[in-house]
């Protein structure tokens, strides 16, 4: 059915709302989603979306979710559309495959420019802006009077003219910005409905990457987050808490008829907010008088805990994630990937991948490579903080990398480039500021491993000295872009390297390393550098340069065991 026939039949007391959910990047994720998407059905969204990568680059598991959603769980599904990198013909193959699946909803979107590149630049002519493809939909006898078409929220709302029903915004955390902006729209007479896109902040880290990414203008009460970023529940609980702030003030302010929640593919947080609105009938609320509230602004805001004590936002009240009587797998489905999900979460997790590097940072930046030497003063700088990003990490070092700097720049002196690693860690209490993270009242634990590019002869070297005196305690994994893959772990062989004991809780394992989640980096990991010397024109020798790299290094990723050794990774890599 047509999102804005279903609006205009909405009966209910309060807003309606829809959950947005992006392809899993593994197939262990893709089927873990589904049951979560049924569980999160149960809470009567109106609609869900599934998101399109860019180009169409997730174009055939966008269709396959969205057509399980429409057909098999009969949900109304909004299916993203984007413009970047889409050439002629595909607009066409996309709406047709969503019309043969009964998807009656299309989000028109520009989208991003791809991985790289500074500036958007159409692959098809036809295709510049969202506008260009609603006005090709609506021109289109084929698909003029079946689809229901959105767009996002911009300030050029042309858009509407053009024939889009509905807008759904680009995420934000200003109400005042917003509030503003939807009281002009209006003024200018536009009167479709408007979907606020709200994001419940998961992670600290995953909140500043995002509204670095995105360039949303965050208020400076939510940015004081600093002082509890290490605290991932209470980081997950004050983002419930802001959540609910938002859209009860913007509900209570504006026309709007209903939310769009972007779920990360996680549940837990959504379903807290809907029960603490007291729109799903859920006995679990809440208590509105437990907002933290300044003085005359009421906004939110944290406290500064002291920095051995545990770190928490005062008299919020928080909701337990222990999981029912009789836990078990299906008990605590909801909330078992809470924490940390990523490109090292785990690759079972329909939220795997969701934080995937970093999109559209520009290639100049790192200036114009045209030696091999070139490149390792390039990840030297970074390490040494003299740059901020690399094509591969879209944030500083980490202050728990500097706990081994001095080993990553051994190793990257030496040519093996260092994207990724953690040290040993044995115990550490989890409101550690420097390596803690989930519930404070717990602890820590961590494998060292460290993740490189090098040489197919420095491999060589690699797995010969595991086999000779790794003696059980070394692992790892190496692929090149050609798809060759080869480890010493057992085929279905799982390394967990971080995990958490905690009160009340079962043990948590945040970071598990395997085969499927290599590659799946792997395959991201070489196609940076293709971005990157596609990034410079032909025979260029930045460009030839960059190929090389892709073509002949390997991604390699090395695990020890023993966390007890805090310098046992780095002893045996580095030692002659």
């Amino acid at each position: 059915m047509k999102l804005i026939e279903k609006i205009a039949c909405y009966n209910s007391s309060h807003p309606f709302y829809t959950f947005e959910f992006f392809p899993p990047r593994t197939d262990q994720g893709f089927e873990n989603l589904l049951p979560r998407i049924v569980r999160l059905s149960n809470l009567n969204p109106l609609a869900i979306s599934v998101t399109w990568g860019a180009g169409g680059n997730t174009k055939d598991s966008s269709l396959n979710l969205a057509e399980l959603t429409q057909s098999e769980y009969h949900l109304d599904t909004i299916l993203h559309l984007t413009c970047t990198n889409m050439e002629k013909g595909m607009v066409d193959d996309a709406l047709r495959a969503a019309k043969e699946r009964g998807i009656q909803n299309i989000l028109a979107l520009r989208g991003d420019p791809p991985r790289g590149k500074e500036e958007w630049i159409p692959i098809d002519p036809r295709f510049q802006h969202a506008l260009d493809l609603v006005t090709y939909i609506r021109s289109h006898p084929e698909f003029s009077s079946y689809f229901c078409i959105g767009v996002a929220g911009h300030p050029d709302h042309l858009k509407v003219d053009a024939g889009a029903d509905f807008i759904i915004t680009q995420l934000f955390y200003d109400e005042d910005q917003f509030i503003s902006w939807i009281r002009k729209v209006r003024e200018k007479g536009i009167t479709i409905p408007i979907m606020p896109g709200i994001m419940p902040i998961q992670t600290y880290q995953s909140f500043v990457r995002l509204t670095k990414l995105t360039g949303t203008k965050v208020p400076a009460e939510v940015i004081e987050l600093n002082p509890v970023q290490h605290d991932d529940q209470v980081i997950k609980n004050y983002g419930v808490e802001l959540t609910v702030k938002m859209i009860r003030r913007i509900t209570r302010e504006t026309d709007i008829a209903g939310v769009h929640f972007c779920t990360l593919n996680l549940e837990k947080s959504v379903q807290r907010v809907l029960e603490s609105l007291q729109w799903t009938g859920s006995s679990t609320q809440l208590a509105p008088n437990k907002l933290i509230e300044g003085p005359a602004s009421g906004t939110m805001t944290p406290t500064t805990a002291s920095n051995t004590a545990t770190l928490a936002l005062a008299n919020i009240n928080i909701l337990p994630t222990q999981t029912e009587a009789g836990s078990g797998e299906l008990n605590k489905a909801d909330s078992w990937d809470d924490f940390p999900n990523g490109r090292w979460g785990d690759f079972k997790s329909p939220a795997y991948g969701a934080q995937g590097p970093w999109g559209n940072n520009g290639f100049h930046q790192w200036g114009n490579p045209q030696t091999l030497d070139d490149l390792t003063a390039m990840f030297l700088k970074y390490l040494h903080s003299e740059i901020s990003t690399t094509p591969f990490s879209s944030d500083p070092i980490f202050e728990e990398s500097k706990l081994i700097l001095t080993h990553l720049q051994k190793l990257t002196e030496r040519g093996w480039w260092t994207v990724g690693s953690q040290p040993a860690v044995d115990g550490v209490e989890s409101s550690d500021p420097v390596v803690g993270w989930g519930p404070t009242n717990g602890y820590v634990f961590q494998k060292s491993f460290v993740e490189f590019f090098c040489s197919e002869k420095d491999l060589k070297a690699i797995e010969n000295k595991v086999g000779e005196k790794g003696e059980g305690w070394v692992h790892y994994y190496a692929a090149n872009s050609k798809g060759d893959c080869i480890s010493n772990v057992p085929e279905d062989g799982r390394n967990a390297v971080t995990w958490g004991v905690f009160s009340g809780q079962e043990l948590i394992q945040t970071t598990i390393i395997e085969r499927q989640s290599f590659l799946a980096w792997k395959e991201e990991a070489f196609g940076i550098w293709a971005d990157w010397a596609s990034f410079y024109r032909p025979d260029s020798p930045e460009r030839k340069l960059l190929e090389r790299v892709h073509d002949e290094l390997w991604l390699v990723s090395v695990i020890h065991h023993d966390f007890k050794g805090v310098e046992a990774l780095w002893t045996f890599l580095i030692d002659e």
